[in-house]
């Protein structure tokens, strides 16, 4: 029983916000290619296998993620007690259930065509190196951002089985909405990530924050806008958008304390209603 009970704390399963952050730009994708006035039981069996895999690829990536970093957790209050870094779980154990768990997603990968499955390999280093960066650079929320909304791009190729420009420009928008909601979540860490050399865009822009998260959020918004006039989205996607703003700049940013750990992550968490906002306009806007 402690086996499955530390196979579900290294999966952060008891966190569903980081595998619904990371479901939500292949809803996106999947919607804006999609023909509504076709069938409906593809789109609807697509949504479920994207969820499926990123649920797998998440937790996969967490096990990655905490063998990685075990010698920095040990030393960050919020995660020392994580089941690797405590030494509950063997590193031999966690890269076992992480095979597993790509095994499983790979099973679900299979199921698209062709181009896709070819798109979602290529991206397998980007997915496994991504824990390596806060070493090296102060913008590992950026490589994050590249990894986490690629699956915009296969929801697209998954209906459409061709690589376009259109994707890509809601792509690089939502990279820049990971880069702002994660930089606000890495201040809970920000004093131990000093202390033991670790780098952030939360450390780089520390000195004022609010203005870097405002660039974000309204190249982010600014995406959303173009991709709504590029494939003629109706009226009432524009309108709902509204309110996509008045979360971003008013609910998050105008509530947002970063010296308060409670403040960062309540408003982090906020970003999975964000998700689901925005699935819902563009749902709105095509039909």
């Amino acid at each position: 029983m402690k086996q499955i009970y530390y196979f579900i704390e290294l999966i952060r399963f008891k966190k569903p916000i980081g595998f619904m952050l990371l479901f939500w730009p292949c809803a996106w994708g999947l919607t804006i290619a999609y023909d509504f006035s076709s069938e409906k039981i593809t789109y609807f069996y697509y949504l479920t296998l994207f969820l499926t895999g990123a649920i797998l690829m998440r937790s996969a990536g967490c096990i990655v993620n905490d063998i990685v970093d075990r010698k920095f957790d040990k030393k960050v209050f919020r995660t020392k007690n994580r089941p690797i870094a405590s030494g509950q779980v063997s590193i031999k154990l966690g890269l076992f259930y992480s095979i597993c768990l790509c095994l499983l997603a790979l099973t679900v990968l299979i199921q698209f065509n062709l181009l896709t499955i070819i798109l979602a390999l290529g991206s397998m280093p980007l997915a496994f190196t991504y824990p390596l960066m806060k070493r090296y650079t102060y913008w590992p929320q950026l490589f994050l951002g590249i990894t986490f909304n690629y699956g915009l791009i296969l929801g697209w190729t998954s209906v459409t089985n061709e690589i376009a420009v259109l994707p890509f420009v809601l792509y690089v928008g939502a990279i820049f909405w990971t880069l702002g909601f994660d930089t606000i979540y890495g201040f809970q860490d920000i004093k131990d990530d000093e202390i033991i050399g670790l780098k952030s865009t939360s450390i780089k822009f520390k000195s004022n924050p609010y203005r870097f998260l405002k660039i974000c959020y309204s190249i982010f918004l600014s995406s959303l806008l173009i991709i709504g006039f590029l494939i003629k989205l109706n009226l009432f996607y524009f309108i709902l958008l509204i309110t996509v703003a008045l979360q971003m700049f008013y609910f998050q940013l105008n509530k947002l304390d970063i010296k308060k750990t409670e403040s960062c992550l309540k408003i982090f968490k906020s970003n999975n209603f964000l998700g689901l906002l925005i699935f819902i306009c563009l749902i709105i806007g095509k039909i």
